[in-house]
């Protein structure tokens, strides 16, 4: 269940805070978001599919690859490192750039749109998907071959 819940909830939390406070994504955070929806896809064929530890360990390592994303993301909010240059909130050439700007908000992974206790989105998406992916394999090791339940 944690396999499949934890990602959902943080894509839920996602969505919440694009559609329902306007903390439109920068390109960073939707890299973010794409391991979690493979774990979400993982943890559904947990429950569908043989081998089932194998699709939870997978899951797993798609959260902790959302949190490794997230706290390189941190980083560059916090100036710690560069951010990669598609992060710049610019623009690419081509195409009818005036219909982009009206049609996208443009958000740079420079800076964050939002803060709890002064840890960004991405900061918290470090947290909670590497203690998350780490305690569902540790599960996983700990239960060896029995299977009481879904983790």
């Amino acid at each position: 269940m944690l396999a499949l819940g934890i990602p959902a909830l943080l894509l839920g939390g996602a969505y919440l805070g694009q559609y329902g406070f306007g903390l439109y994504p920068c390109e960073m955070c939707w890299w973010q978001r794409y391991p979690h929806f493979a774990a979400v896809a993982f943890g559904l064929l947990a429950f569908a599919a043989a081998p089932k530890r194998l699709w939870i360990a997978l899951a797993a390592v798609s959260i902790l690859v959302s949190g490794a994303i997230g706290a390189y993301h941190a980083g560059v909010e916090y100036g710690w490192w560069e951010g990669h240059t598609a992060c710049t909130g610019v623009v690419a050439a081509g195409g009818d750039i005036l219909n982009t700007l009206q049609d996208i908000p443009l958000v740079s992974c420079g800076q964050a749109q939002w803060t709890l206790l002064g840890i960004s989105l991405a900061g918290w998406n470090f947290i909670v998907s590497t203690i998350a992916g780490l305690a569902i394999l540790g599960l996983l090791l700990r239960r060896g071959g029995q299977s009481r339940g879904m983790i």
